[in-house]
């Protein structure tokens, strides 16, 4: 489940952002159970303290409103980003927290990990903001996992996937 809500129409916030590290880590559950219908697993807090250059939280006049949550994963194709969660606050959405996040990730994985070639999320099927949301951003359905969601109805999710760099050999601008 990788982001809830889309990022359209009431005005920009003023952002900054921060790194997810031990010491708030718990910000980033607490402000998971609030967005998600998923408690998440201790495992996958362990996993995104590993990858710090591409998990940021965001926050507003100190508040933290929203976080994007990735893993680096290796693939045979070679080594993909993959999006554990994007969320924004219900307040706060719609005002590019979202977009902002996203961006600052795709941009640091552009910066300082040029051998990730794609970055791949999942998302409920009937998530149409999410999906729209990512659209936006060159993401495209890749497939559909039956059964994906063990305890969410419908529990089946979609594959979206977007090429980051061109891959070996391939002459095309990403």
């Amino acid at each position: 489940m990788a982001e809830n809500g889309g990022d359209a129409g009431r005005g920009q916030l003023s952002l900054s952002f921060g790194p997810v590290t031990e010491k708030n880590i718990e910000q980033l559950r607490v402000l998971n159970r609030a967005i998600f219908p998923i408690n998440y697993p201790e495992r996958m807090y362990k996993d995104i303290l590993a990858y710090p250059d591409v998990t940021h939280l965001a926050y507003h006049n100190d508040v933290l409103v929203g976080a994007i949550a990735c893993r680096l994963e290796k693939t045979p194709q070679g080594p993909q980003l993959y999006i554990l969660t994007l969320g924004v606050l219900a307040p706060y959405r719609g005002m590019g927290a979202g977009t902002a996040l996203l961006e600052r990730c795709l941009q640091s994985v552009a910066a300082n990990l040029p051998e990730i070639s794609e970055a791949v999320l999942h998302v409920q099927v009937n998530n149409e903001a999410a999906i729209k949301f990512y659209s936006r951003f060159g993401f495209e359905v890749a497939e559909t996992i039956a059964g994906y969601y063990k305890r969410l109805d419908p529990p089946d999710a979609v594959l979206l996937r977007r090429r980051l760099q061109p891959a070996a050999g391939d002459g095309a601008a990403a």
